[in-house]
């Protein structure tokens, strides 16, 4: 077992309490930090992580010396000891082992990876300064071998530690602070990804708010300037702020000093949740720190690269996949009289309109029997929902469950009218509805898969799935894409929002 939970969630009896500093006095002398009770699950997550990264280290570098002869070993034992008691080093260096990229993010792995190059850079430079006659199997094949090991153990780590916190263990216990709506919204998103661990135990808002916000968020309630007291009543370890005028500069600069030497993590929402984390950078000028938004971008050598990708994979799943389309056509054709494939038009990229290929999964007069069946729409938002829907066959029930009726729209993407991953492709009666925000939706190309394939997919409203769609385009990535595909999988596999 990683952790032990006992002890580390949000039931532990005892809570540091943070001494409250008067307002808008600085200190004189420093508290000691210690670490609150509530967040000692870190030391021992962090231990946890030097452990795995020493075992992917010894590993590797064993392996590559049971592999070499006898005369070889004894002068690679040497450097193997040193690459292995390096290697957790270089990882600290790297910011791998701060406790803010536990368990959500992509900057513990980037820290990794950064880790690992370092090490191959290092293990030349000597080789080569020292002229040392190292084996080329030790840099060309331990270091690889130790980074992708140690990827590895932190994914799996991180799986066990989002499977605590979403038992309410090893999380952070949060004050959340601003105006009402602001904190409304910000703790319903913390509460929504559990698997980041914050918790939400009080808020502190403005007055004419506090009602409101204690009967949506169902917790205790207090003011702005209470925002210390609340931490040590509360035995939180977190502050969020969120972007208001009520907690401007200023507030901010007298709340940092109220919660200096207490331990108590300062968090600020820019108000910009939507945008991820690469398109925000810190730019200081004349010391003053300023955050600096970079545009998205939907052209260039990325798109290339793509494209590229899109149609070589689709083309390797088609003929891959080949005899599992046949079987699925002749399902489907001894199933129910009609086509085999279901032809629509959908709206792709800048508008323009293009029709999407589907495995078809209900009678073949579907579309005349929908007028008949709106009054029993499960669904918001211009979208059509019915878990039970009538018009859907006995095959193509089953499809649906696994997306197979979906695999069709591989040629789409062969022929360059869809992504392998983008927004959902919506229908032109969606698009003629569609607002100046919604419409951005159409700056990428619409996808196989994407967020709200992973997120649920028909279990989202309308405002959810169009949320996702609007996040993907705006922070949109090789690696973004990347990481959804995997998730696929996952999400395909145990059919979850599926009919």
């Amino acid at each position: 077992m990683l952790l032990d939970h006992h002890g580390a969630g949000p039931g532990t009896a005892a809570r540091t309490t943070a001494r409250r500093t008067p307002p808008g006095s600085v200190p004189g002398r420093l508290r000691a930090v210690s670490r609150p009770p509530s967040r000692r699950w870190e030391g021992r997550y962090s231990a946890a992580l030097y452990a795995l990264d020493v075992t992917a280290a010894v590993a590797a570098t064993g392996t590559v010396l049971l592999a070499s002869t006898a005369d070889v070993r004894a002068d690679l034992l040497l450097p193997a000891v040193v690459m292995v008691l390096s290697w957790p080093v270089l990882l600290a260096g790297t910011g791998a082992h701060d406790e803010r990229v536990f368990g959500t993010g992509s900057d513990e792995f980037r820290g990794v990876g950064r880790a690992g190059f370092l090490l191959l850079a290092l293990t030349s430079f000597v080789s080569y300064i020292a002229q040392l006659d190292l084996s080329r199997a030790l840099v060309v094949l331990a270091v690889p071998a130790l980074t992708v090991l140690t990827l590895a153990g932190r994914y799996a780590a991180r799986c066990r530690l989002r499977r605590l916190r979403a038992r309410g263990s090893c999380t952070k216990r949060v004050v959340v602070v601003g105006r009402g709506g602001a904190v409304t919204e910000l703790a319903a998103r913390l509460r929504r990804g559990d698997f980041a661990g914050l918790e939400v135990v009080a808020a502190c808002v403005t007055p004419d708010s506090r009602s409101s916000v204690a009967e949506a968020l169902r917790v205790p309630v207090s003011g702005l300037d209470d925002v210390a007291a609340a931490v040590a009543r509360h035995g939180a370890d977190t502050v969020a702020v969120t972007s208001a005028s009520e907690t401007a500069a200023e507030y901010l600069r007298r709340l940092s000093w109220q919660l200096e030497g207490t331990g108590t993590e300062l968090l600020v929402a820019p108000g910009l949740i939507e945008v991820a984390g690469p398109r925000l950078h810190i730019r200081p000028f004349e010391g003053l720190p300023l955050l600096s938004v970079e545009q998205p971008r939907f052209e260039g050598w990325r798109r290339v690269v793509k494209g590229g990708v899109d149609r070589a994979a689709a083309a390797l799943a088609l003929l891959s996949l080949m005899p599992v389309l046949l079987l699925i056509a002749l399902a489907v054709r001894l199933d129910s009289p009609g086509p085999v494939l279901y032809r629509q038009e959908r709206i792709g990229v800048n508008g323009r309109g293009f029709t999407i290929l589907k495995f078809r999964s209900m009678s073949v007069d579907a579309d005349r029997r929908l007028a008949e069946l709106l009054d029993r729409n499960e669904g918001g938002g211009l979208l059509f929902k019915m878990r039970w829907d009538p018009r859907v066959t006995r095959v193509g029930r089953w499809l649906r469950r696994f997306s197979l009726d979906e695999l069709p729209q591989l040629f789409n993407v062969l022929g360059g009218s869809m992504s392998l991953v983008g927004p959902r492709p919506p229908l032109p009666a969606e698009v003629e509805r569609y607002d100046s925000s919604v419409s951005r939706r159409l700056l990428v190309k619409p996808g196989l898969t994407g967020l709200w394939q992973i997120s649920g997919r028909s279990d989202l409203s309308w405002e959810e799935a169009v949320r996702l769609d609007l996040r993907y385009v705006e922070n949109w990535s090789l690696a973004l894409d990347a990481l959804i595909l995997v998730k696929t999988v996952r999400a395909v596999v145990s059919s979850s929002g599926a009919y």
